[in-house]
């Protein structure tokens, strides 16, 4: 099992991450990727660039240093309501390729409860410029895998398998998989990401897909998976990019 893509990735805008933009893609290219996204933090956190770095993405060309770089964020989750730090006029001014939606504790609180980790992410499923899904498989967070995850299939909201959780989040492995196996039940489409803060961790997939090799997790569902995976999603999430993208590919 191979992945093309990483689709969580921080650049030193979040600055507690260690390698610029550049960086990033030169190593995703080293490693035969045909795309990468770049997710910085949204404001919320500390460590996050200004608003304005997020507006200015698109000024960077489709392809830097061989590979498709998609444009993105990992916007915090604030509330049970699904509110996150940026509002829908932020995303429609930014035109980001790739929106992920996190709860991270520093953001938001330090656990929920079942239902109302549940009710948050059900409330999530109706953001229609959510893309991804990420590291929700905490403890701390923990929901009702199989009810959000048929959800989630419906709204076409992807679900992270994170690379990074086992060193970030260690304890969550059962739950990753419980959820990797309602994803498989559902239908639920999954990205598997590193979450690199640095081009040392960038597509280190290790702690992930031998999981989901055991329980034969179907490759169409993996929508970093293959070319056509990852520009289907794309088009269904109504991004222009996946156009320019096939189009290169038909040249």
């Amino acid at each position: 099992m191979k992945m093309i893509a990483d689709l969580h990735l921080h650049t030193v805008a979040s600055n507690h991450a260690f390698n610029t933009v550049t960086e990033m893609a030169r190593r995703a290219q080293e490693l035969g990727f045909f795309a990468a996204a770049v997710t910085d933090h949204a404001p919320r956190l500390p460590d996050s660039p200004h608003p304005w770095y997020f507006s200015s993405l698109k000024r960077l060309p489709d392809r830097i240093e061989g590979i498709w770089l998609l444009k993105g964020v990992e916007a915090n989750v604030l509330s049970l309501q699904g509110e996150l730090d940026f509002t829908p006029a932020d995303f429609e001014r930014m035109q980001l390729d790739w929106v992920i939606a996190s709860i991270h504790s520093d953001a938001f609180c330090r656990s929920l409860t079942e239902d109302d980790a549940t009710r948050l992410w059900l409330n999530i499923a109706e953001n229609s410029y959510v893309d991804c899904i990420g590291h929700s498989e905490s403890r701390a967070f923990c929901y009702d895998y199989d009810t959000v995850t048929k959800v989630f299939a419906q709204k076409h909201k992807i679900v992270e398998m994170n690379g990074n959780s086992a060193v970030a989040r260690p304890g969550n492995e059962e739950n990753l998989r419980a959820l990797a196996l309602a994803c498989k039940r559902n239908g639920t489409s999954i990205a598997v990401n590193s979450d690199a803060h640095s081009i040392y961790r960038l597509g280190c997939f290790d702690s992930v897909l031998p999981m989901l090799e055991e329980i034969d997790f179907p490759m169409e569902l993996i929508v970093n998976a293959s070319k056509e995976n990852l520009i289907a999603a794309l088009r269904e999430h109504q991004k222009p990019v996946a156009y320019r993208m096939e189009e290169r590919i038909v040249k």
